[in-house]
């Protein structure tokens, strides 16, 4: 046989999680045809001599609804390795949509997601009205793969117009609409459905997205809509108080007889110890037989903000009119000493900054640049200051456009627990959102680069186990995940001593004019997806090889 592709010499980790081994691996017509010591010729052959050969990462946890339409790329996932992203998460997304319905999902995705409406505006193309229609123009051009979960806000939306934002209760006629479209979608090709219960999110008018508005018993009834179902999943963002405490995602399993994926489980230094207790829990729900798995962020909690573009405050009460404000209005409130001492309060009460884990970035002027890279803690101690004053007086003075970094809620030995449980989904990237806060591209390679290779808590076989093969099965993309003979050929060759993710820079790639953090690896030699070279040493070339994937396909 001779092959369309020849990956020569290398160790394969092939996804099982069995131990690495040293082979060739043939490719013909975007399969893996054989895997063993080969000799046939071949149109090109890769020599992976001392390179990990792995399956592509496959990203359970973005927002590349819209990109995805002008970037079928999505710059920045492949260059650490991803070969499937899976979007529509946390109940959002572009489709269904009525002609009327556009600008809705757009203001929702652009609040909750923090992409500039400008560049939605500019770049989506809005050619589609069905889910399915919608899959269909994502399958015209893709770099990557892509899985496409079905939201909740955007069904709402879509049989409930402008009252989706407002009335809680469904009729019995919506209700049984909303379940048929999202029972639909999923045959359709949706890798499932996907909710939401984080109370604060609105769009850019300031009304909350529609799938909060709901009660939990629309949501039970949408997700009793997919039993019977051999494919399909629910997924549902904020979903972790609930579940501690009701067992909400567990109830959303038994309904609907299909997994649930939720956001999250983490350290909180204002509980220490509920992680442990969250865990054991699911431990013992998956011990009964329930399929409920929380998502775990292998990467430190750090997004980059000025206080223009600041999110953190959108949940204090004394800041919800201001949300939308401009940002000289937003320097006033803050100035204010009544306001402003409010506002203060509040983001103290909810732990919002602490402040020895916020760091000043990028100043603006000269003068100020000796502060980079120190905590606001440490300035305040050394001049015997308030924190406050010293975070706000440095925005002022530099027109809110110093760059602070917020490092949060992070501990390591918490976060290596939780990493090695098998009871956990690596992911919550947000590849594709917060675009001018954070870059969460590189979570595979951090896997690799710190937990693998410098903290030694997962063993290669493992982290490439939960990066491919569980993200495969757990969202029913059925040939992918593995390299084995008869899969299709997305794989990943790295060096397995310097893979890594770089440090984020900005980038002016987005429709619109607008900037965002772009993110590098290194030590990721080759992507490649359905057997087509997409990138060589991080740069594209020129192929369009990534499809749609659908559930149970």
């Amino acid at each position: 046989m001779d092959y369309d592709l020849l990956i020569t010499n290398g160790r394969i980790v092939d996804g099982s999680g069995m131990p690495a081994y040293e082979a060739d691996i043939g490719i013909k017509r975007g399969k893996i045809a054989e895997i063993g010591r080969l000799t046939a010729s071949a149109t090109r052959t890769i020599d992976a001599t001392d390179r990990v050969v792995a399956p592509g990462f496959i990203d359970n946890h973005c927002h590349f609804d819209a990109q995805v339409t002008w970037d079928p790329l999505c710059t920045f996932s492949p260059q650490h390795g991803v070969t499937t992203v899976i979007f529509g998460n946390c109940s959002l997304g572009l489709a269904p949509a009525r002609s009327d319905d556009r600008g809705a999902l757009a203001m929702m995705l652009s609040r909750v997601e923090a992409i500039p409406m400008e560049s939605l505006e500019a770049g989506i193309p809005w050619t589609w009205g069905s889910f399915s229609d919608y899959l269909a123009a994502l399958d015209q051009r893709l770099g990557i793969n892509a899985g496409v979960l079905i939201g909740h806000s955007a069904i709402r939306r879509y049989v409930m117009g402008d009252a989706s934002h407002a009335r809680e209760q469904a009729t019995a006629e919506e209700l049984q609409e909303m379940k048929s479209i999202a029972r639909d979608g999923v045959l359709d090709g949706a890798l499932g459905v996907s909710f939401d219960r984080n109370l604060t999110h609105a769009d850019l008018l300031g009304r909350p997205v529609p799938g909060i508005v709901a009660p939990v018993d629309e949501i039970y009834e949408i997700a009793a809509g997919l039993r019977g179902l051999a494919q399909g999943i629910l997924q549902c963002g904020a979903a972790y108080p609930l579940e501690i405490r009701d067992g909400f995602c567990t109830r959303m399993s038994e309904v609907s007889g299909r997994p649930v994926v939720y956001n999250q489980i983490a350290f909180s230094p204002q509980a220490p110890d509920r992680w442990r207790s969250h865990l054991a829990q699911v431990e013992a729900g998956i011990r009964q037989g329930h399929r409920v798995y929380p998502v775990v962020n292998p990467r430190p909690s750090e997004t980059r903000f000025t206080l223009r573009n600041y999110q953190g405050f959108d949940r204090l009460e004394s800041w919800r009119p201001f949300i939308n404000a401009d940002a000289e209005t937003k320097a006033a409130v803050l100035r204010d000493p009544t306001l402003g001492a409010r506002v203060r309060a509040e983001a103290d009460a909810a732990h919002l900054l602490r402040w020895d884990g916020v760091l000043v970035g990028r100043t603006v002027l000269e003068k100020n640049g000796d502060l980079r890279g120190k905590s606001i803690a440490a300035i305040a101690t050394q001049h015997e200051r308030d924190p406050w004053s010293v975070f706000l007086d440095l925005a002022f003075e530099e027109g809110l456009n110093t760059t602070f970094i917020n490092r949060q809620n992070s501990d390591e030995a918490a976060t290596g627990v939780l990493l090695q449980s098998p009871y956990t989904l690596i992911g919550l990237s947000d590849a594709g959102a917060h675009v001018a806060f954070e870059a969460g591209y590189g979570y595979g390679t951090t896997v690799l680069g710190h937990w693998v290779r410098e903290r030694q808590v997962l063993t290669l076989e493992e982290a490439v186990r939960k990066l491919t093969f569980m993200q495969a099965s757990m969202f029913g993309i059925t040939n992918r995940g593995l390299l084995w003979p008869g899969f299709a050929a997305d794989i990943v060759v790295f060096d397995q001593n310097t893979v890594d993710a770089l440090e984020p820079e900005e980038v002016h790639d987005l429709p619109g004019g607008r900037t965002r953090l772009g993110l590098e690896a290194r030590g990721i030699d080759f992507t490649i997806v359905n057997g087509q070279v997409l990138l060589e040493a991080g740069q594209h070339t020129g192929e369009y090889p990534g499809s749609v994937v659908r559930s149970g396909r």
